[in-house]
């Protein structure tokens, strides 16, 4: 269901200590450690969780990206969400700067979180 779920914090520092620390019991490791966040997930594992710097004075939205079958879905869940009340955050469409066939479509929901369906998979 989920590909990855962004999180930001107001307090980078100590909610990525709280979060490295409280989910190494469960397998969770460091996957990703750069100048936006840290990505953690369990090695078996496709999706992950990131936790994002955010400025101390922005509002800190979720970020939910859901896992698509393939490209066709993602421009579904496209048009569905923009017929159903959201606004545009990016149009279905790669995004190499994440890897060659990361194929995703961004819309915001009612409540200004940020909404993703993501494929990983080449064009059939």
């Amino acid at each position: 269901m989920f590909d990855h779920v962004v999180i930001g914090v107001r307090n980078y520092a100590v909610s990525r200590l709280f979060f490295v620390q409280a989910l190494e019991p469960l397998g969770v490791t460091v996957v990703h450690d750069g100048p936006l966040g840290v990505e953690l997930c369990r090695p078996d594992s496709l999706s992950s969780l990131c936790i994002r710097r955010e400025p101390e004075e922005s509002p800190a939205h979720l970020h939910l990206a859901f896992t698509a079958d393939n490209r066709q879905q993602v421009e579904a869940f496209y048009r569905a969400a923009l017929a159903a009340g959201a606004m545009d955050n990016g149009a279905p469409g790669l995004r190499a700067q994440y890897h060659e066939n990361y194929y995703a479509a961004f819309v915001i929901g009612p409540d200004g979180h940020n909404i993703e369906a993501v494929c990983h998979e080449a064009e059939a």
